[in-house]
C-alpha cells in the first residue's frame, strides 16, 4: 500500500502536510477534504500520487458539490486555514486528537504506571517510517555522526561502553523534516500523557540523538540513563530497523526493572516506539549488534527537577542533552 492509501485511512487523526509532513498552519484538499498540506506548491507536487485517492474519497462523499468541484480534473484548491476548526497548530491549547489522547490515556498511562516500560508498534505506519529512514540515512553521509560520549566523564574507555556513532537534531535542520515530524509526534503523545505520569510535570524535552550502531558486535553496556536527577523522566525511543532478526542481528534492548527478578528484552523493530522512566528505576543494556542498527531517542524533563538541577549543576544550553523545548514549540536554549 503506497503512502497516500496509508495516510487516508479512514478516521485519521494525523494531520501532516502529504509531502512534507509539517503539521503546522495546514491546508486541507479542496476536493476530498481528508488531507493536508503546508502549501499549493506542495499539493501541486504531491498532486501526481494524491489525485488516485482523492478522486476515490471524493466518489464516496454523500454531500453535493459544485460544478467547479465535481469538474475539476487538474490540482484542487486548497480551502482557507480558517475554514475548518480541525486545522493543526503547535498552540498548547490545540485539543488533542482522538486517538492519540486514546492512546495515551488508555494505553501508556497505565502501561507505565504499571510496568515502567511502554511497546507501541506502528507508531507511525511503514511509509512514513521509510521516509525518516531515509533522512538519518542522508544525514549519515553527510559525516556529522561522532562518538557517542558518556554524560559523566569523557575517556578511552567510552568505546568500551558504548559502540554508537550519534549526532543530535534539534528539528530545524535542512534534510530532517521526516526526523522533525517524528518529534513532533512523540511531543504530542506525550503531552497527552503528562499530568497522569506520577507527579511529573513534563514542560520540555532534549533534542532528538539519532544513533546507529554500526554492527561488528557494538552495543552499549548497562547503565542508567538519569542516575543522579538532571531532570529527564521519560526515556522516548523510535526504532528504523527493517526486518530485523534478533536471533541473527542482536541489537535487544535489555532492560532490568528496579526490584524485579525478571528483564525486558526488546527488539529494536522497525516503526517501533518505547518508552520508559529514565532514572534508576530502568537500567538497561543494548546488547551486541551484528547488523546496522538505527534509533532516534528523546528525553523529556519533569519541570521540577529540571530546575533544581540547572541550580545544582549549572546546566546550560552548551550541552549535548542540556536543550530544553517546550512540547510542540520551536526549541529554544535552556
Amino acid at each position: 500500500m503506497d503512502r497516500c492509501a496509508t495516510v487516508l485511512a479512514p478516521n485519521r487523526d494525523k494531520q501532516y502536510c502529504e509531502l512534507c509532513g509539517k503539521m503546522e498552519n495546514l491546508l486541507k484538499c479542496g476536493r476530498c477534504r481528508i488531507s493536508f498540506y503546508c502549501s499549493k506548491e506542495h499539493q501541486k507536487q504531491h498532486w501526481k500520487k494524491h489525485k488516485l485517492t482523492c478522486r476515490e474519497a471524493d466518489k464516496s462523499k454523500t454531500v453535493p458539490r459544485t460544478p467547479h468541484q465535481q469538474d475539476k480534473t487538474t490540482d484542487p484548491d486548497l480551502i482557507n486555514r480558517t475554514e475548518s476548526s480541525e486545522t493543526v497548530s503547535s498552540s498548547s491549547t490545540t485539543k488533542p486528537k482522538p486517538q492519540s489522547h486514546k492512546l495515551a490515556t488508555d494505553y501508556i498511562v497505565p502501561c507505565m504506571k504499571k510496568h515502567g516500560i511502554c511497546v507501541v508498534d506502528s507508531f507511525l505506519g511503514e511509509d512514513m517510517g521509510l521516509s525518516i529512514l531515509e533522512d538519518v540515512k542522508a544525514l549519515q553521509q553527510t559525516g556529522k555522526f561522532t562518538d557517542g560520549q558518556l554524560v559523566s566523564q569523557k575517556s578511552d574507555s567510552t568505546k568500551d561502553i558504548r559502540g554508537d556513532k550519534i549526532t543530535w537534531i534539534e528539528g530545524k535542520e535542512p534534510g530532517c523534516e521526516k526526523v522533525c515530524f517524528l518529534m513532533s509526534r512523540m511531543d504530542d503523545l506525550v503531552r497527552n500523557c503528562n499530568g497522569k505520569l506520577g507527579n511529573y510535570s513534563i514542560n520540555g524535552r532534549t533534542k532528538a540523538m539519532v544513533a546507529c550502531y554500526p554492527g561488528k558486535g557494538t552495543g552499549y553496556v548497562r547503565h542508567v540513563d538519569n542516575p543522579n536527577g538532571d531532570g529527564r523522566c521519560v526515556t522516548c525511543i523510535y526504532y528504523l530497523n527493517k526486518n530485523w532478526d534478533a536471533k541473527a542481528n542482536g541489537g535487544v534492548l535489555r532492560i532490568f526493572p528496579e526490584g524485579k527478578a525478571q528483564f525486558a528484552d526488546i527488539e529494536p523493530k522497525f516503526d517501533r516506539l518505547v518508552l520508559f522512566w529514565s532514572d534508576r528505576r530502568n537500567p538497561h543494556e543494548v546488547q551486541p549488534a551484528y547488523a546496522t542498527r538505527y534509533a532516534i531517542t528523546v528525553w523529556y524533563f519533569d519541570a521540577d527537577e529540571r530546575a533544581k538541577a540547572k541550580e545544582k549543576y549549572l546546566i546550560t544550553g552548551a550541552g549535548e542533552k542540556g536543550v530544553k523545548v517546550e512540547l510542540n514549540k520551536p526549541s529554544e536554549p535552556s
